[in-house]
């Protein structure tokens, strides 16, 4: 795609699914840090899993649409939605207040399972588009890229800081990783 022409159907639809990924943790992460609800081990596996769906898609805008790329998204998407239905599972017992605030009367956890639903519908229609040329530089795509990783970054971190080394409390009250630090280094 030269610099000057509009992009094609497969770069736009690419670059929505990312936009999409981006919105959903960096709305995960505005939630964890405006409003301090750490979030749980599931809860950071489902985060992992929109990660692989976005670094495929970034693979996809920065070096051309390649089958191993949407095969990567698929397999987070699968992933992440496997853990999401796991958790909507342990929740769904009546009277069970579920983990968490909700959005729209809905735990964040259930709408990870909508919005995997969503990205895997969005890449098998990817697939299917004749024209899969998806290369681009522009400002845009540049752009998303670069939110894309300073959003996984922040969640990289923070998870760290939440977690420490070892593994996460099943029910997150605090920054254990951040606590340690602080004791062991004394800042």
């Amino acid at each position: 795609m030269s610099k000057h022409s509009f992009p094609t159907l497969a770069a736009l639809g690419n670059q929505f699914a990312l936009l999409a990924v981006i919105g959903t943790l960096s709305y995960a992460f505005m939630d964890q840090l405006y409003f301090g609800e750490l979030p749980c081990p599931l809860c950071l596996m489902q985060r992992v899993g929109f990660v692989i769906i976005g670094s495929a898609l970034v693979l996809n805008i920065r070096c051309g649409a390649h089958s191993a790329h949407y095969g990567w998204g698929v397999m987070g998407g699968l992933v992440g939605m496997m853990v999401s239905l796991r958790q909507v599972f342990l929740h769904i017992l009546p009277g069970d207040p579920g983990f968490g605030k909700t959005f729209l009367e809905l735990h964040f956890y259930t709408w990870a399972f909508v919005g995997y639903l969503g990205l895997l519908g969005g890449i098998s229609i990817l697939l299917m588009l004749p024209n899969r040329e998806v290369r681009s530089r522009s400002w845009f795509a540049n752009a998303l890229i670069i939110i894309f990783i300073l959003i996984v970054l922040g969640n990289l971190v923070s998870t760290l800081l939440e977690c420490g080394i070892g593994p996460c409390a099943d029910d997150p009250v605090k920054y254990d990783g951040w606590l340690w630090l602080r004791s062991r280094f004394g800042f």
